[in-house]
């Protein structure tokens, strides 16, 4: 059985000047049958994005930082955190192109908001500011500990892959998926109503989830469940 390759994308540390992935990604991905490789972001030229795509199965698009909101078209609001517009331009153009050659693409965290925007769709920018009686979905407690349910929508691809209708997550975010794109269904959603997780209803595999399953994969059979069928969805359609 072959071992897909699979392309991770990665933060970046300003002071350090590091390019920067969290080892439960590769960790993961290799505990599902993948090959991780890591694709540190630049500025990308005409025909760049694909290049990189031809060399990998399936694109891992990890979380890290806020997204800029003027690739949403809005200004800046309190409490914006920190954001880097090369990640942003180099995801968002990986995840364009991989939507039309039809590669897998797993997104977690801020990886379903990349995947989102990049499809068409939109993105709160602050859900306490935004979302009247948002829970707290920046936990203060282990990265391994769920704090939170989501329910799962029935005959959705996510919940084919769960075998749950609710699952407890890991929650890390203030910014999340509003409005989903054309061509995507909401799978999951928090008891607030936010949107924990979109697919692609026209592809094998093309799928968002907002908590972090990369954390709980050693702890929780949902986690493994979710990077097996990524995995899965990469080898059969890898070069």
């Amino acid at each position: 059985m072959n071992s897909p390759v699979i392309g991770i994308t990665c933060s970046w540390e300003i002071d350090r000047a590091a390019y920067l992935s969290p080892r439960d990604y590769t960790d993961a991905v290799r505990a599902a049958g993948g090959r991780p490789v890591l694709l540190p972001h630049t500025t990308l030229e005409s025909g760049e994005a694909e290049s990189v795509l031809s060399r990998i199965d399936g694109l891992l698009l990890s979380g890290g930082t806020d997204l800029d909101p003027a690739t949403f078209g809005e200004e800046p609001r309190f409490p914006l955190k920190a954001i880097d517009p090369v990640r942003d331009g180099f995801e968002l153009a990986l995840s364009r192109t991989a939507l039309t050659t039809g590669l897998p693409v797993f997104g977690i965290c801020r990886g379903i908001q990349v995947l989102n925007l990049a499809a068409g769709g939109t993105v709160y920018q602050d859900l306490s500011g935004q979302v009247p009686g948002a829970l707290r979905h920046e936990q203060d407690a282990p990265r391994w500990h769920p704090t939170h349910t989501v329910s799962i929508e029935k005959g959705t691809k996510l919940h084919a892959i769960l075998e749950e209708a609710l699952c407890r997550v890991n929650s890390f975010h203030h910014q999340a998926v509003r409005d989903a794109a054309p061509g995507f269904a909401v799978s999951a959603t928090a008891s607030d109503g936010v949107v924990e997780a979109i697919e692609a209803t026209d592809a094998p595999f093309v799928l968002g989830v907002q908590w972090h399953p990369e954390n709980t994969y050693r702890t929780l059979a949902s986690s493994r469940r979710l990077f097996a069928a990524f995995v899965t969805a990469a080898r059969a359609g890898s070069r």
